[in-house]
């Protein structure tokens, strides 16, 4: 019995979530007394298998094919990997790249596919955990398979941060030229794609308590008195106070820095979504029954108009 983890890049960079797997792989792993493999295809695949090699795996496959996702590719690519290797777990990121091409690997493999998993474990047959309802109910599933394949949501695991001793092999994927039918041109940003707040160690987020769009001078203040980017909750962004990549949460972005700030923002659960894994959590509050106070490592229940500028002045 094994795990097979699908690592994902993009534009030359190892995702954050392919690290994760490795943690979510090596607990399933240990459970089902079998070996933990990962692949990585395409790209610098000798930079990224290097950079795989964590603590815990046992084989790091590299598939040098591409440089950028395509889901011809990938899908031939690791269908044949799973074929060679049959773990009795695929897991693949909860991305827009894993979601695009889990369900024909899952097709082709006749197994089945569970999606955005949050927990996972193999000590009595699989189940999975899932979330509803914008994160307000979770619901487990019983996987009555031998085999299974499953995405794993983003910044729910911790990444295996130590060096390992693993076996890196490279992977001879057989790829039929007449199936895959969309080639890559390039990559253009759009709705304001001057920052990646995904790639911020601090972030300093606004919500609702702002009260007006104005205000927002204090939290860009803030920001660079400690050298931060500003982030927001949704109402901010549909108000049209902050640009759309600005987002974090559930229908936005999952952040993990640092340290992040949360300035006036209630902590609803699509919100929680997006940062709770989040190193170090702040948060200013004035009403003390805020749930983002749940999952604060600090917390500070007062105005935010009054703390912000004193916190301005110290840094400064």
């Amino acid at each position: 019995m094994s795990v097979l983890a699908i690592a994902e890049h993009r534009r030359g960079e190892l995702r954050p979530v392919s690290l994760e797997q490795l943690a979510a792989g090596r607990d399933l792993a240990d459970e089902l007394g079998g070996e933990l493999h990962t692949a990585v295809i395409g790209g610098d695949v000798e930079a990224f298998g290097a950079e795989l090699n964590r603590e815990g795996v046992d084989t790091v496959h590299t598939v040098d094919i591409g440089e950028e996702f395509n889901h011809d590719v990938y899908t031939q690519v690791v269908t044949q990997l799973a074929t060679e290797l049959d773990p009795t777990v695929l897991l693949m990121p909860n991305s827009v790249n894993g979601l695009d091409y889990a369900p024909a690997v899952a097709n082709r493999l006749d197994r089945p596919l569970v999606t955005d998993v949050v927990d996972i474990d193999a000590e009595d047959g699989l189940t999975a955990t899932r979330e509803l309802y914008g994160s307000k109910a979770e619901t487990t599933i019983d996987v009555h398979a031998d085999q299974a394949a499953v995405t794993i949501r983003p910044a729910e695991w911790p990444t295996i941060e130590a060096d390992g001793d693993a076996a890196i092999e490279a992977f001879d994927a057989t790829i039929d030229e007449s199936a895959v039918r969309s080639t890559v041109k390039g990559f253009e940003e759009v709705g304001g794609g001057d920052i990646d707040i995904t790639d911020a160690d601090v972030l300093v987020s606004v919500g609702r308590g702002i009260e007006e769009e104005e205000n927002l001078d204090i939290i860009h203040d803030l920001a660079e008195a400690l050298d931060a980017t500003v982030s927001g909750s949704r109402p901010l962004i549909d108000n049209g106070w902050l640009a759309k990549d600005r987002q974090v949460g559930q229908s936005g972005k999952v952040v993990t820095p640092d340290v992040y700030i949360a300035i006036g923002i209630s902590g609803a659960v699509q919100h929680v979504a997006g940062m709770k894994g989040s190193d170090t959590i702040v948060a200013i509050n004035t009403d003390p029954n805020a749930p983002i106070f749940d999952i604060a490592d600090y917390g500070i229940q007062d105005d935010l108009f009054e703390v912000v500028p004193a916190l301005i002045e110290q840094f400064k």
